[in-house]
């Protein structure tokens, strides 16, 4: 069972893979690790910076399979044909929202339906 208590006291840092100190990225390998699903890649070192997160964001979706929102799943949210930002599906009290980790609001968590307003368009992946 997810616990999003354990969350509160992580802090945004640009490349951060190691808990408590994790990017948008970061995030996401430290939920699937906490629900005991398989990890993904450590992009160590990658952030947005000259594409970074797109390049290895795309090359990461070769290996996997698009799916509908479900716990675990990653997310990947685009500005234009971009991949800008990565976020993960939890479920926090029978309902499904995004985990996320951003500068200055650190990891926060949003319904979902309120999260994939906020971009052009949001892919799950499994």
């Amino acid at each position: 069972m997810f616990n999003p208590d354990k969350y509160l006291s992580v802090k945004w840092l640009k490349g951060g893979r190691a808990y408590p100190e994790l990017d948008c990225f970061g995030i996401v390998n430290e939920v699937r690790r906490d629900l005991g699903l398989p990890e993904w890649p450590d992009f160590a070192g990658v952030t947005k910076d000259e594409g970074g997160l797109n390049r290895e964001a795309r090359k990461l979706m070769l290996s996997l399979r698009r799916c509908d929102p479900c716990e675990g799943a990653g997310v990947a949210c685009y500005s234009g044909s971009t991949v800008t930002h990565v976020a993960v599906v939890v479920n926090i009290s029978g309902q499904l929202h995004v985990a996320e980790c951003n500068p200055r609001m650190n990891v926060t968590f949003l319904p979902l339906a309120r999260f994939v307003r906020r971009f052009v368009k949001v892919e799950f992946w499994q």
